[in-house]
């Protein structure tokens, strides 16, 4: 830079820094306690219930969220902070010669008012001149949240600051991601541990059908993930769940209400802190259920203003975080009243809550008749001055504990031996807040008994105590101590609203009758059914019998395949017949083998074809009897052999007819590549094929018998199985193909004369053979059984019938019945006019074919 530019830049830095001035652009709320100290640490508790938002139109600013709800109990956690700091500051053994300092913020149990009194806290609220704002708070760590989603966010807004926070009742399995959540701790157990227990809970008392009510917040949606993630590999089933609206609305609790009342599950599970709980259970008292055991987590079944304030939640059970031992608690929050916080807005409304009296009469903002100083502590209130087994507030001050047991180490710090860049302690005048953090981690201390450290995730040692809700002679509510840390439970002390609730979606199915799984329902609802070979809590009979009537005895089941019943004599008859009458067709065609209608038809292809049908029809009787390796090897191959060998005569027939009637001129030499030794080939080629598909069937994977004992419980059907479905099937495609391209050429040569052609017999044949064959193809893989056999015979005999009318019948019948016909000349003179409209070279082609089909 040049020097004339260096003068102008300097001045105008130094105009700048004397103008600069950090000013506050709203209103900056004043903490509810403060502290100075040489550490400063922060506390953020929910006060009050819940925030109603301002109106906004946009036009002016906004007014800020009013707190509304106050709750002594959350109030009652700030205090035991406030004490525990005290407790250190004048102690000489822990933080000697310094003095911890403090600010403590109303979260007003909602994450966005729990973010603004977090950055109050960081922020600080002195204005300083300069070109940076200095007036930032030195703050090393933070104690809260109660609501997980509130921790979440604080964390969330910390970790830019390498701040630590610990929390004193968020359980939200989430919070234990390292990776998300580098500076969170908590000496409060996650819900990982809680689910399980509970989970051991309702199996103990076998309870299989449960509802679940959760809060619309991460602690609702991780503890039930974690439940049903315990529930999936035992017998116990979720009914339903319900969340309770963020937004509070009377319409969507009624919703919800409507499906607890119409549930058959009597046991609720409820995932949700006090705050939210409350407004609902107003409009669940006002809707008279009743008969419902609840189920409460560690948020609220501690909770004395709920169970003061609802009768109808007598009996619940749960699992409570550790209580401890505060001495002079008490004693400390007596000291918390008006007059010697006069100033202090929150202290004001806890005595209102207290007392239902106003100490300030004159502001006008409260109807509550003024304080005398004769009042007593209203009943539902009383949770604010509950210390006989402080678990929450016993957390608060454990987190400030473990805050002053971490400073200590870190400032007893020995120059050499530190835990930082090369063996450095940190700078006791300026201590950073991720120094803290790694003292935090490794910090291990004791109090009341009890040893506090922490995991490589944050967490402290679960411990929980499960609590019974139960009143007393004199109808005060008792939290019931049933039992420390493992799930072994004394049900003997268990006191229930009325009896113990059985709470399944089925009752369990008496002897001789089984478990039916609903359609669409978990398995926890099933219908009774007598007991069979298949049941669920019955005992199995062998595979060859099954239960009786009455579920009590096996008996053996009836065996079932086609036999030579009335059924199978009727089929064994037809085929027989069928066989019979294409010899007797075979009989006649080589008695008039020199008539022309026999030569016309080319009399070699017609023997192959009547002889092959002769043993499609005499294959179906191999299909009836029971089932042998021999003979479900020689059903498919000889039935699809035999076919094979048909309709390639077929094919080569049609292949003559078509040739000798598209010659275009009688020196065409395509005839003579239709001849009788180029047909044998054919047919020879065609049928291989087939040969060489079953030869691999039966070398693979042959068919063989099976007894099939699932299809019908009280039958054994003897069948063949393929043994290769593929193989199977490309038989049965072959024949089709086969089948398909005789049909097509036949097609193609229908309307040639009728005389010389009989490829429109062939075209009605091949229809029915295809139609007969696409039919049964669902009747055979629908279900297995002597039926299908049936069918498939018949399919067998009705193709086989279908050929030989087509084919035969018309010829027979020239032959038997109209002996005139079966001449040269007359088949000469029907033939020619039809041609001779056309010109005359068609007349020699008339001669030329009758010469090539040896006529």
């Amino acid at each position: 830079m040049t020097p004339l530019l260096v003068l102008p830049s300097l001045l105008c830095h130094v105009l700048l820094s004397a103008a600069t001035v950090c000013v506050l652009w709203g209103d900056f709320e004043l903490p509810v306690f403060m502290n100075n100290g040489d550490f400063t640490i922060g506390g953020i508790f929910p006060m009050h219930y819940r925030v109603e938002m301002p109106h906004t139109d946009y036009k002016l600013q906004p007014m800020s969220a009013q707190c509304k709800g106050f709750d002594p109990r959350a109030f009652r956690w700030a205090q035991a902070m406030r004490l525990a700091v005290e407790e250190i500051n004048n102690r000489t053994d822990l933080l000697p010669n310094h003095m911890l300092g403090y600010k403590i913020y109303d979260s007003c149990s909602t994450p966005i008012t729990a973010q603004k009194a977090v950055l109050q806290v960081l922020n600080g609220q002195e204005t300083a001149h300069g070109a940076m704002c200095s007036g930032a708070s030195s703050l090393l760590a933070v104690v809260g949240e109660s609501g997980s989603s509130q921790s979440i966010v604080l964390s969330r807004t910390l970790q830019p600051f390498r701040v630590s926070m610990i929390s004193y009742f968020s359980t939200c399995s989430c919070l234990s991601n390292r990776a998300k959540y580098p500076t969170f701790f908590r000496v409060v157990p996650n819900d990982d541990y809680q689910v399980k227990a509970i989970a051991r809970l309702l199996k103990h008392f076998g309870w299989k059908w449960i509802g679940v009510v959760t809060e619309d917040h991460d602690y609702g949606r991780f503890a039930l993930q974690g439940l049903k993630r315990e529930l999936e590999n035992t017998d116990i089933c979720l009914a339903y769940h319900e969340m309770i609206p963020k937004d509070y609305s009377v319409e969507k609790v009624l919703k919800i209400l409507d499906v607890m009342r119409t549930s058959s599950a009597k046991v609720i599970v409820v995932f949700s802190v006090e705050g939210e709980f409350y407004p609902f259970l107003k409009e669940f008292m006002n809707q008279n259920i009743t008969g419902i055991q609840w189920i409460a987590s560690e948020a609220w079944v501690t909770a004395s203003v709920l169970a003061e304030s609802y009768p109808l939640l007598d009996g619940t059970i749960g699992f409570a975080i550790r209580k401890g031992r505060i001495p002079r608690l008490r004693d400390y929050l007596l000291t918390v009243d008006p007059w010697r916080y006069p100033s202090n807005p929150m202290v004001h409304e806890l005595w209102e809550a207290l007392y239902g009296c106003s100490t300030s009469p004159a502001s006008g903002s409260s109807q509550l008749p003024t304080c005398t100083g004769n009042e007593t502590i209203r009943d539902q209130y009383s949770s604010y001055m509950n210390t006989s087994s402080p678990r929450v507030t016993y957390n608060v001050y454990k987190a400030v504990y473990a805050i002053a047991h971490s400073l200590h180490g870190l400032i007893n710090c020995k120059p050499g031996k530190g835990p930082f860049q090369n063996s450095s302690c940190s700078n006791q005048i300026d201590v950073q807040p991720w120094q803290l953090q790694h003292y935090l981690q490794e910090v291990s201390f004791s109090i009341a008994d009890e040893k506090i450290n922490f995991d490589e995730k944050g967490n402290a040692i679960p411990y929980y105590d499960l609590i019974n809700w139960q009143r007393d002679a004199n109808g005060q509510i008792q939290f019931v101590t049933m039992h420390h840390q493992s799930v072994k439970i004394d049900t003997s002390v268990i006191f229930y609203n009325k009896q113990v609730l059985v709470s399944v979606c089925s009752d369990s199915c008496p002897p001789g009758y089984r478990k039916a799984v609903r359609q669409g329902k978990p398995l926890c609802c099933f219908d009774c059914v007598p007991c069979d070979s298949d049941s669920v809590d019955c005992i199995s009979c062998p595979d060859d019998f099954w239960s009786n009537l009455n579920g009590t005895q096996c008996i053996p089941k009836v065996v079932e395949f086609l036999s030579h019943d009335a059924m199978g004599m009727t089929l064994t008859v037809i085929a027989v017949a069928g066989a019979c009458l294409t010899l007797l067709v075979l009989a006649v065609f080589f008695h008039f083998r020199n008539t022309p209608i026999v030569r016309l038809n080319n009399s070699e292809l017609s023997f192959f074809i009547l002889l092959s049908l002769t043993l499609c029809f005499l294959c179906a009787l191999v299909f009836i009897g029971e089932p042998t390796s021999w003979s479900c090897m020689l059903r498919h191959t000889a039935f699809s052999i035999t076919f094979s060998l048909c309709i390639s005569c077929i094919l080569g027939k049609t292949l003559v007819v078509l040739g000798a009637f598209t010659a275009t001129r009688p020196g065409n030499d395509l005839m003579k590549w239709l001849g009788p030794r180029q047909q044998r080939v054919i047919i020879f080629s065609c049928t291989l094929v087939q040969v060489v598909i079953c030869a691999a069937w039966l070398i693979s994977a042959p068919p063989f018998p099976l007894r099939n004992t699932q299809y019908q419980r009280s039958k054994i059907i003897l069948e063949c199985s393929e043994g290769s479905e593929l193989a199977f099937w490309c038989v049965l495609g072959y024949i089709g193909l086969l089948a398909c391209l005789c049909f097509v050429l036949a097609f193609l040569a229908r309307k040639l004369p009728g005389n010389f052609n009989e490829a429109k017999y062939i075209t009605f044949s091949m229809l029915i053979f295809c139609a007969v064959w696409l039919a049964f193809i669902p009747a055979y893989v629908s279900s297995p059984g002597k039926f299908t056999v049936a069918v498939e015979i018949f399919a067998i005999l009705a193709s086989a019938f279908g050929l030989l009318f087509c084919l035969f019948a018309p010829k027979c019948y020239i032959i038997l019945l109209k002996p005139d016909k079966n001449t040269k000349l007359n088949l000469i003179v029907r033939f020619e006019p039809v041609l001779l409209p056309h010109c005359g070279i068609y007349n020699v082609h008339i001669m030329y074919i009758l010469r090539k089909i040896n006529l």
